[in-house]
């Protein structure tokens, strides 16, 4: 089991813990990784995008000139594609591209997202993110004392608002928690900073859900 050092704000040490060697430290499935970020990222799209074909345009009844004599090439719509104004090719319209994947796919590919972390050495385990005073100084401050650099990940195990406010105004930060996070987030960050909490509530999801699974 991987066995990670549990640091404080100030970025002194406050001991060690050993991390559930299924979620933590698996084999990366990369095709598994995969398919949930591509099925993340389409389920993401809204799908609204739409345009006109020719047989939408309004207007074109009329043949624009007759067909031989004019010397000019044969029209029979103002309204056909290479007319301005006219409609488009194969004009895309309103759809879903949402993907549906398996949920012990889910499951593995949210391991091997964790595992990949904690092997690179971008896996970190803070206390707690609790603030003296809710302003983004204070996160800075934090960040510093952990020596954090670039994208960040924070992962609480619920929602806290005040650590929210704070960090909101870092454009490199983001913070999550254990009911929101996914493996797109996970692979899209420079460091992932999981609280203890959060480390055991994710544990115990995962454990539960693999006891259901069986």
């Amino acid at each position: 089991m991987p066995n990670v050092t549990i640091y404080k704000t100030d970025g002194t040490e406050a001991g060690q813990m050993m991390l559930n060697d299924d979620l933590f430290g698996c084999e990366v499935n990369e095709a598994v990784i995969h398919e949930v970020v591509v099925a993340q990222l389409a389920n993401r799209r809204q799908g609204t995008q739409s345009a006109k074909t020719r047989g939408e345009v309004r207007g074109g009844g009329i043949k624009p000139w007759r067909q031989k004599g004019t010397g000019r090439g044969r029209e029979g719509s103002i309204r056909a594609p290479q007319w301005k104004g006219g409609g488009v090719v194969f004009a895309p319209k309103p759809r879903s591209y949402n993907k549906k994947v398996n949920k012990r796919v889910k499951y593995l590919a949210m391991a091997s997202a964790l595992s990949a972390k904690v092997a690179a050495d971008e896996f970190v385990l803070l206390e707690n993110v609790e603030l003296s005073e809710p302003k983004t100084k204070e996160v800075v401050k934090m960040m510093g004392n952990l020596k954090l650099e670039g994208k960040t990940l924070f992962v609480t195990a619920e929602k806290d608002d005040l650590f929210l406010r704070a960090s909101g105004n870092i454009p490199t930060v983001r913070t999550t928690n254990i009911g929101e996070i996914n493996v797109y987030d996970i692979l899209n960050c420079r460091k992932m900073v999981f609280t203890v909490d959060a480390v055991k509530k994710i544990e115990d999801i995962y454990t539960y859900d693999e006891e259901v699974e069986a």
